[in-house]
């Protein structure tokens, strides 16, 4: 898949309909190797993050829709939400699994809730953050609530630089 062709999934499918009647549509701010930073909202509402689909998909499917990993910062909450990891299966869990992800010799546990899996914790999605940009390649694990088991494979090439562009974007003191 194209990185156009995911950003016009990225734009129609996710983001244009989660945004407030008015509020303008994302706008990229930099894209590096597997890597897209994106930002939308003004002032206090500004909403910055990081996305990427897989670069290889596996799992005995009959159809899928598309995965993918999301990073964003939410700096105007109380209190602000930061680096928070979040993936899109392309299909409903299986209901109480986890996912896992492996970076490198780390390895993450998160929890599923319909089609996302998130950290159980801010902790946790530092870590995991943390492990990405140090990393190459994250593999993620899941299952469906078929029982189709999956295991989606990320390049974290452009990673570090896109993150950094959010992270500055939302105008953060500290990042990791």
């Amino acid at each position: 898949m194209t990185k156009n062709l995911f950003k016009l999934i990225l734009f129609t499918t996710i983001i244009t309909p989660t945004l407030a009647v008015g509020q303008l549509p994302p706008q990229q701010i930099k894209e590096s190797g597997q890597w897209v930073a994106f930002k939308y909202g003004q002032n206090k509402d500004k909403v910055c993050y990081v996305s990427s689909i897989p670069i290889k998909m596996t799992g005995k499917y009959k159809k899928r829709g598309q995965s993918y990993i999301m990073i964003s910062h939410r700096p105007s909450d109380k209190p602000p939400t930061l680096n928070v990891f979040e993936h899109r299966a392309g299909y409903t869990y299986k209901k109480g699994s986890e996912v896992t992800v492996e970076i490198g010799n780390q390895n993450f546990r998160l929890y599923t809730s319909a089609d996302s899996a998130w950290a159980k914790d801010s902790k946790t999605d530092e870590n995991l953050v943390r492990s990405m940009i140090k990393g190459n390649k994250l593999v993620l694990r899941g299952t469906s609530n078929r029982g189709t088991k999956t295991i989606d494979t990320y390049s974290l090439s452009g990673f570090t630089a896109t993150f950094r562009a959010s992270a500055k974007a939302c105008k953060l003191k500290k990042t990791l």
